[in-house]
């Protein structure tokens, strides 16, 4: 297992343009760490980064302690699974996982204990001899770990592995790969764009934006003390609504935050009077849009079960007053 130190990390092209500015952070040994952040904000640059495959421009970067700036990529003892499979359609999987320790030299018995122990651990075990084109994305997904995991890495970089799975692969693998963390207790890196894969497996997310750091903690951290209006307005789905004007002064503030979850709604009464536009009926949740008497954009309420609510009904919300976000005029959270 490994830990990770980025101090002072650079990445520039050409001289001028900064793609990654002031990155510090520290990667425990066994720790599960999410990159996330909007396309362009450096987040699969910083994992290939740290796998070698992009040349850091300045700062320092160690494993275990040693320097690898300029250490290649094989000697670093990572693993890296990628967004595409890049599996070999004419061999088994059996063979596909076995690729990167025939390059190795391992001897055959060493690498049949490694495949053995890799496909029960990722449910393959009856499809060691099937192909590639005879398997679901998903199963495909966990070979290309599988080819990972017998490597016995250091440490696992995911540069967004989900992405090309539809919805309910999705929420499969990614409870899959945490089981994986838990049984191998193996430092992983994992980049996606998706707030929720974050929310759901991270110990510990890392939120970028232009090429710097926004912010670093635990998902509950970052759910429950955004530092700044981006964070605030990136984690959490729905968004947190966000409120400038008079809502905001009169709380200290210069723009007010509120979650969806901590709206109560109510026909009769409330401090803000209000008409439902859009509801989305998810069964276990409803969530409704709700047009405010002079604002613009509507405020979105989140409420438990069924919720008889019809377009253009008349509704009276409340926000919990424990449970507002305040920022200040540079978009800081006001403690």
């Amino acid at each position: 297992m490994a830990e990770l130190t980025l101090k002072d990390i650079e990445k520039t092209y050409g001289g001028s343009v900064n793609v990654l500015n002031n990155i510090n952070l520290d990667i425990k040994t066994g720790e599960l760490i999410v990159f996330v952040g909007p396309s362009g904000c450096g987040k699969s640059t910083l994992l290939r980064m740290i796998a070698g495959l992009e040349k850091i421009t300045g700062g320092e970067m160690t494993i275990d302690g040693q320097v690898v700036n300029d250490v290649p990529p094989a000697q670093r003892g990572i693993a890296m699974v990628f967004q595409s499979y890049a599996l070999y359609p004419h061999m088994t999987v059996r063979k596909n996982i076995a690729f990167p320790m025939r390059m190795a030299g391992l001897d055959k018995a060493e690498q049949n204990r490694r495949i053995e122990s890799a496909a029960a651990a990722l449910n393959l075990t009856d499809y060691l001899d099937r192909r590639p084109g005879q398997l679901s994305g998903g199963q495909r997904q966990r070979v290309a770990i599988g080819r990972a995991i017998v490597r016995e890495p250091a440490a696992f970089l995911f540069d967004e592995p989900l992405s090309n799975l539809d919805a309910a692969l999705r929420v499969g693998m990614r409870m899959e790969i945490s089981e994986l963390h838990t049984r191998l207790k193996t430092t992983m890196v994992y980049v996606t764009h998706d707030q929720v894969e974050a929310m759901t497996m991270a110990d510990k997310i890392v939120v970028l934006q232009h090429g710097v750091i926004e912010q670093v903690g635990s998902p509950l951290d970052l759910y429950r003390e955004p530092r700044n209006l981006f964070v605030a307005g990136f984690i959490g789905s729905p968004k947190m609504n966000l409120m400038t004007g008079e809502e905001a002064e009169r709380r200290g503030a210069t723009t007010f935050g509120i979650r969806p979850e901590h709206i109560t709604a109510s026909p009769t009464e409330g401090l803000w009077q209000g008409t439902v536009g859009v509801s989305e009926h998810l069964g276990s949740d409803t969530f409704f849009h709700v047009h405010l008497d002079g604002r613009a954009e509507p405020v979105t309420v989140r409420a438990g079960g069924e919720v008889s609510l019809h377009h253009g009904d008349a509704i009276y919300l409340t926000p919990d007053e424990t449970r507002v976000h305040r920022f200040d005029a540079q978009g800081l959270r006001i403690a």
